[in-house]
């Protein structure tokens, strides 16, 4: 059976671009090689750990916070086992979901590893059986990221743990010491804290949050330092040995000195994600990889090989899973004889800690490298109703404009729903907004949403309540 277009992986790009092509009238079939869809994102990434992160934050409140609300509940017992339950419940009512808007419209699905034999050819090999051969006009590789490995790490998911072991441990773990300070690091840091793990995290760099605003990433650290999180900074993880039932972790600094051996139940190693191409013939099809083992692009999602595309992780841009959605978008419609697009400049990024960080557009390091002159707008929770009312007054939001046209150019965040504030900036910059458009939008009071508005009105240093 020949189809218009074969979509290898159903992650957040594969099956959005799916839905979107079979939308737009294509005959469309996946290739997925879990028995489930929806990629690391919904069954070992995204969903599992926010599951994860809203348990360990419920109870975090009920054995710290509620009593001075004035609910008396006595001190929280956790049982891990049905937390894992919830989380789990969680993955199969998304993997389902997926299945189901697959069903529905009408798109073939195909369980096993893709290869690609060259222009409209998909080779598609299920575990325990024999090889077919799917053709198609058009294939888009959307088969996402996978675990950078650490040498002197070799992760066996029950002590040396990746971001899937970590969501599946079967006790919380006296010592938990994680390896790289980016986001996932410190959302499962966060997590296996909350529920009673010493945690302390080692990263090469002399600060967190790489790529983020370093005014956020900062006072973070300072939030986290207050919750019980401890940092190495400037330091690097060279090796682990097993102890009895734990690790001795061997920690350097990052510049070269002495060595210090740490203790650690559990050793997270959460140093980023590599492009997942293994198994998909590329080379041999002929398509191109960059020097990092990215799937080479023009810039409108179209590889070396004729009639093979690709989105996702497995190309250029941020590891994000809204990201390669927008290109599983843009693709469908280009394939379809439409103008697809996505508009980089804006692409949301955050941290699903307690507070939240989130961001949007350029940080303020990247406008001074790039000696753009711009205003700043800062307005702290503390200062904001409804945060006050609710306790949760940690963080601020930053406005940075251009200083002649008031653009907006980037906005920071680091507070209570700050994933869901940054929407509205994101909303703002796709309009082109100025800063002064932000602050004129009546906003609901009382709201976090004040927050933004309060530090727009900051940039012409007019806000009302600070």
């Amino acid at each position: 059976m020949a189809y218009d277009l074969i979509v290898i992986g159903t992650g957040p790009g594969g099956y959005v671009c799916a839905i979107r092509a079979a939308q737009l009238g294509l005959k469309v079939a996946v290739v997925e090689k879990r028995a489930t869809h929806g990629g690391t994102c919904l069954n070992v990434g995204c969903i599992p750990s926010k599951a994860l992160l809203h348990v360990s934050e419920l109870f975090e409140e009920a054995g710290h916070k509620f009593a001075g609300m004035g609910i008396e509940v006595g001190a929280p017992k956790l049982d891990l086992a049905k937390a894992m339950a919830f989380k789990d419940e969680g993955v199969a009512g998304n993997t389902k979901g997926v299945e189901f808007l697959l069903k529905k419209n009408k798109i073939d699905a195909f369980h096993g590893v893709g290869k690609i034999l060259g222009s409209g050819k998909v080779e598609v090999t299920p575990e325990g059986g024999a090889p077919q051969t799917l053709e198609t006009k058009s294939v888009v590789i959307a088969t996402g990221s996978d675990v950078a490995k650490l040498k002197g790490l070799e992760i066996d998911e029950e002590t040396i743990v990746s971001s899937t072991g970590a969501l599946a441990l079967s006790r919380v773990p006296g010592k938990l010491l994680v390896v790289g300070a980016g986001v996932i690091g410190l959302e499962l840091g966060s997590v296996w804290r909350r529920l009673g793990a010493e945690v302390t995290v080692v990263e090469f760099l002399d600060r967190i949050l790489p790529g983020m605003d370093t005014d956020v990433a900062k006072q973070f650290q300072r939030l986290l330092e207050k919750q019980g999180v401890a940092f190495k900074l400037g330091a690097k993880v060279t090796g682990a040995e097993k102890a009895g039932d734990g690790l001795k972790v061997t920690v350097e600094p990052a510049k070269g000195g002495e060595a210090e051996t740490l203790d650690a139940d559990v050793v997270l190693v959460a140093i980023g994600r590599v492009p997942y191409t293994a198994g998909l013939g590329l080379e041999e099809a002929g398509v191109a990889l960059d020097e990092r083992g990215r799937v080479k692009t023009d810039g409108h999602f179209k590889t070396s090989l004729d009639g093979v595309y690709a989105i996702g992780d497995v190309i250029a841009g941020p590891m994000l899973a809204h990201k390669a959605e927008d290109e599983g978008v843009a693709i469908a419609e280009i394939l379809a004889g439409k103008s697809g697009h996505v508009n980089y400049d804006v692409i949301p990024s955050v941290v699903y800690t307690y507070p939240e960080v989130a961001s949007v557009g350029k940080t303020e390091d990247e406008l001074k490298a790039a000696k753009t002159e711009y205003k700043a707008g800062k307005f702290p929770f503390t200062a904001n109703g409804r945060a006050k009312a609710n306790g949760t007054t940690e963080g601020f939001v930053k406005v940075l404009a251009d200083a002649k046209t008031d653009k907006v150019l980037g906005v920071h965040i680091v507070g209570p729903r700050a994933g869901d504030l940054i929407a509205e900036a994101a909303i703002a910059m796709e309009f082109g907004a100025s800063s002064e458009d932000i602050a004129r939008t009546c906003h609901a009071h009382p709201t976090l949403a004040e927050a933004v508005k309060e530090a727009a009105l900051a940039v012409e240093g007019r806000a009302i309540h600070m």
